[in-house]
């Protein structure tokens, strides 16, 4: 569709060379820039994400984990890292509903689990990266040190997150007890030290020594029952992408702990519908999705874990019998009211970062620390940011998701690309909590049935079944969201945007790639 240059929005980006497109200006710049100056996708994409770090620390943060999928220069063969922690060794689901609690309180050392992501960023460095790890944590490093004007979407995101703060972490993210504002300098020389010692020292810089000191004292200051071990032995792993065919474009995901699954199964049963011949932004499509959606979340919190975890594996998701049973569930033209009760017969906050270099390595990486500043606690010395990846387990006895020593929780952060005849076409994610399996499917129908481009696949506006209701943004109009109701929906304007998005498609026949980032976050997709 070509756009209306008499309406405001945004132009896709197109390049030769080389590309990426984060949620942040100042992070794609990096990354052109070593891409630039001989770097890889790899390389571009973990300095962007350090740096992200910075630019929006309520997003993610070194306190965090992070996933990525990684196609080789000259290959179409894509690798899967898993980088996010573990629970500690000493946490079992026992003791915490000994001390009262029906689930885990996601403001608390309790919900803290082990910081994956430098474990998984050292790895990718040391694989497949072309840099050392010191070059590739330079740019980060500086403006540490020198800081970061704060950008508008952040300062937004910042103002409404400060209330989640607590102890250290107030005094290291918050300016004379406030949220900055726009175009306010934020300064971390605590992480800059950390990154120092991480490109001095790799991952033991960060899981060893003073560094880990800090966090293991604060955490267990604060409740934790964290010990110097359980950092020690942190590690990322390598994971075999799944995928599921939807039109003949195949969408590429990560297996659990990750939640990507519960995209794959959403695409399936959409495939049995005429999505094309409907209105893009119209009820019916937002109906069909919504159903769909709700079908493949309530299978993910039952099946969903860490995959040692899961003896059934993917069977009891994507299997071509239980796919059938589940998609002759949902109605055209009426909302299921209980979706739980219907299938039971048949069986948050992120950053996401796209590179594509001039060999056609391409990365697609996703870096969390969960809730709004994870979980709003923070080392005492050098101001680690802690996720709250814990909150993501299960403290019902027996589910495969139940909190266990040593163990993962169920994921939402999820990398994917898009794979037609065999070729890698289009690295991209989603950002936005559990709505990212909901929004890799939106953006793949964009494309697939509606033959949007990166960029209008991207902007167009978005809904998603949350909290029992149906959230519409602001873009979808009245007549939809009365039609919505009448389908049974229980229909509300959502406050915030859902999410953020990112994506680079690359066009093998005319040597070109082209980028798209979501308007709703401050970001850009940039290339030379």
């Amino acid at each position: 569709m070509p756009r209306d240059f008499h309406l405001p929005g945004r132009s896709t980006a197109y390049a030769e060379n080389g590309m990426c497109a984060t949620s942040h200006p100042l992070a794609s710049g990096i990354a052109v820039d070593v891409l630039k100056r001989g770097g890889n996708a790899v390389d571009a994409a973990i300095a962007a994400a350090v740096t992200l770090g910075l630019c929006e620390p309520q997003m993610t943060g070194i306190g965090g984990d992070c996933f990525a999928i990684v196609k080789p220069a000259g290959e179409d063969r894509l690798i899967g890292l898993n980088a996010s922690g573990r629970a500690p060794k000493a946490m079992t689901a026992q003791t915490v509903r000994a001390q009262g609690f029906e689930s885990i309180p996601v403001r608390s050392a309790l919900a803290v689990t082990v910081p994956g992501a430098i474990a998984g960023f050292a790895q990718l460095s040391a694989d497949h990266g072309r840099w050392s790890l010191a070059d590739t944590l330079a740019p980060a490093i500086a403006y540490a040190e020198a800081g970061v004007p704060v950008a508008p979407r952040v300062a937004l995101d910042w103002a409404r997150s400060t209330e989640g703060l607590s102890g250290a972490a107030r005094d290291f993210y918050l300016i004379g007890g406030a949220a900055p504002r726009a175009g306010d300098m934020f300064r971390a020389p605590g992480q800059a030290e950390v990154l120092r010692r991480i490109a001095k020292d790799g991952a033991k810089g960060f899981y060893e020594g003073e560094v880990a000191e800090d966090m293991v004292a604060s955490l267990r200051a604060l409740g934790g029952l964290h010990e110097a071990e359980d950092f020690a032995s942190a590690s990322a792993d390598y994971v075999e992408p799944v995928s599921a065919d939807y039109r003949g474009v195949e969408l590429v995901e990560l297996p659990p702990n990750g939640h990507g699954v519960t995209a794959l199964l959403m695409a399936k049963l959409l495939e049995g519908f005429d999505i094309a011949a409907l209105d893009p932004f119209g009820a019916q499509r937002a109906h069909l999705e919504a159903e769909a959606a709700r079908i493949a979340y309530d299978a993910r919190n039952r099946f969903v874990a860490d995959a040692d975890h899961m003896p059934d594996g993917l069977e009891p998701m994507l299997g071509d019998a239980k796919i059938a049973a589940l998609a002759a569930l949902i109605d055209p033209d009426r909302a299921m009211p209980d979706v739980r009760a219907a299938t039971g017969a048949v069986h948050k906050d992120t950053i996401y970062i796209t590179v594509v270099d001039r060999d056609r390595m391409a990365v697609s990486l996703i870096y969390s620390i969960f809730h709004d500043f994870g979980s709003g606690l923070a080392s005492s010395k050098f101001g680690i940011n802690f996720q709250n990846r814990g909150a993501g387990f299960t403290l019902e006895a027996g589910h495969p998701n139940e909190l266990a020593p040593g163990k993962r929780p169920l994921h939402t952060i999820i990398p994917a690309m898009l794979r037609r005849g065999g070729r890698v076409a289009m690295p991209f994610g989603v950002m936005g909590g559990q709505y990212q399996p909901t929004g890799h499917v939106r953006i793949l129908t964009n494309m697939v049935d509606f033959g949007m481009d990166p960029q209008e696949a991207i902007d167009g506006p978005r809904s998603f079944h949350e909290d029992g209701a149906l959230m519409l943004e602001n873009g979808y109009g009245e007549a939809a969201a009365t039609a919505l109701r009448d389908m049974g929906h229980d229909v509300r304007r959502r406050e915030g945007a859902l999410g953020g998005a990112q994506a680079i498609e690359i066009d093998h026949e005319r040597g070109v790639l082209i980028g798209g980032s979501d308007p709703r976050k401050d970001g850009v997709a940039l290339g030379y």
